[in-house]
């Protein structure tokens, strides 16, 4: 039991500084900027984070399952440590930008984790409460990122935004130590090649969300090494992504869903806020605060979840999911500048509880249709689609916003494109297959 405790200590303190690390620079990176110079590279202070977290989270997934889920996130921890301390050091937006990327890559072997290690730890039914808190830690991060941020930047300095990492991480460390690891990893070769391919794709398919330039070529690149790296994979041994782990069409279903789901909506938390500050006219802090309202919904579903599963199925739950996000982004078609805070904090309850249940029902699932030696692939894959939906969705909000006549128009039109994708995403719900009966859920959460 103590060994229980500890590590989830250990991967909240990670969960929260990584997820805290990925917005922090919004509110402080024109100051950051200016310091350092190099305007021409203020996004790939963002992008380099993004990209390695993303292409590493799979891979993180993978190595864990080869090697044991401690070695892994142990390694992850120092490695953030150390882009912490190094980003908090940096004297040129070229060194921040490589520090940031290396960041980045612990933070792509910390994030899959805390679902990981509690697939490992607890029943299905008791798995919904430990998302949820996990979920709180996200939420936490949207209020305590800008507001952190603020502070160091007023009273000390910007490099503290990192400096504040190293103890958190630090104790982060220390704490899993006594973790008695109950996974038995399956020792397999390292498919390296397999990992350079889908790092190469995947690099390139994220590139073209954030260059001006040939995002044609990046595209075709990231396409050309994503087929080489499948057809590579189909004759590895042991692959770095198991492509028999689609061949189960409820954990490919899942995925595409996920990834829909995101790239409709997830992006919304990133523009509600200059919605707030530009029209309604409230403070950074209060349009951190009406983010609470994903963050309430979310843990209020998230909770329960478990029980819901065995008790009503993986499907059911799913369409549920999906009506919520549909109503959610109908209700953002209709934000005009006469809504304030209490409409927006509504509509972001409702965007909570959706993702709420798609995220926890989603992350259960593909955790349980697969044997405990793929956990790992499949928990990090699942993460590995909502990133990306992510990535894809922000940056093609953010082009529908910058190209607007006005900015009351961009939003009218980045909520338009949430609707449309919420919509396709709550269709795709209805061909997820039905899964294996409740005593079949609940029998292979007793045996794994």
């Amino acid at each position: 039991m103590k060994s229980r405790t500890t590590v989830m200590v250990s991967i909240v303190l990670a969960m929260l500084v990584a997820s805290i690390d990925s917005t922090i620079m919004n509110t402080t990176m024109p100051i950051i900027a200016k310091e350092l110079g190099r305007f021409d590279l203020y996004a790939w202070a963002f992008a380099s984070y993004m990209i390695a977290s993303t292409i590493l989270s799979p891979v993180a997934g993978r190595l864990s399952d080869l090697f044991g889920r401690k070695r892994v996130f142990g390694f992850g921890i120092l490695l953030f440590l150390v882009g912490s301390l190094l980003c908090g050091l940096s004297d040129t937006m070229i060194q921040l930008v490589i520090f940031r990327a290396i960041q980045g890559i612990g933070a792509g072997f910390m994030m899959p984790f805390p679902a990981i290690i509690a697939g490992d730890l607890f029943a299905v039914e008791q798995r919904g409460k430990i998302q949820a808190l996990f979920t709180g830690m996200w939420g936490l991060s949207a209020v305590l990122a800008p507001l952190l941020g603020s502070f160091f930047v007023q009273f000390l300095t910007w490099r503290w935004i990192f400096f504040v990492n190293l103890p958190i991480c630090l104790i982060s460390f220390l704490t899993l130590l006594p973790y008695k690891e109950h996974y038995q990893p399956k020792k397999a070769s390292v498919d390296y090649i397999g990992a350079i391919l889908f790092a190469i794709g995947v690099t390139s398919l994220l590139l073209d969300t954030v260059v001006k330039k040939d995002r044609l070529v990046y595209l075709l690149v990231g396409i050309v090494f994503l087929v080489v790296f499948y057809f590579y994979e189909k004759k590895q041994a042991s692959p770095i992504v198991p492509l028999s782990m689609f061949k189960n069409r409820m954990i490919s279903q899942i995925n595409l869903n996920a990834f829909l789901g995101t790239v409709a909506l997830f992006g919304a938390s990133s523009f509600i806020p200059l919605f707030l500050q530009n029209i309604a006219g409230l403070s950074l802090f209060m349009s951190g605060v009406a983010l609470l309202g994903t963050a309430i919904g979310w843990m209020a579903v998230a909770v329960p979840a478990g029980k819901w599963i065995l008790k009503y199925g993986y499907r059911i739950l799913l369409i549920i999911g999906n009506t919520l996000l549909f109503f959610s982004g109908l209700l953002l078609t209709l934000l005009n500048p006469s809504h304030g805070f209490w409409f927006v904090f509504l509509v972001m309850i409702v965007q909570g509880l959706a993702f709420g249940l798609l995220t926890t029902v989603g992350m259960i699932g593909v955790q349980q249709l697969v044997g405990g030696h793929e956990r790992g692939i499949s928990t990090s894959f699942f993460m590995f689609c909502r990133n990306m939906g992510t990535a894809i969705g922000v940056t093609i909000m953010g082009a529908l916003l910058t190209n607007a006549a006005d900015f009351m128009t961009g939003i009218h039109h980045l909520f338009l494109f949430g609707f449309f994708g919420s919509t396709l995403a709550l269709l795709t719900s209805f061909l997820i297959q039905k899964e294996p009966s409740d005593q079949k859920i609940a029998a292979r959460s007793q045996l794994s």
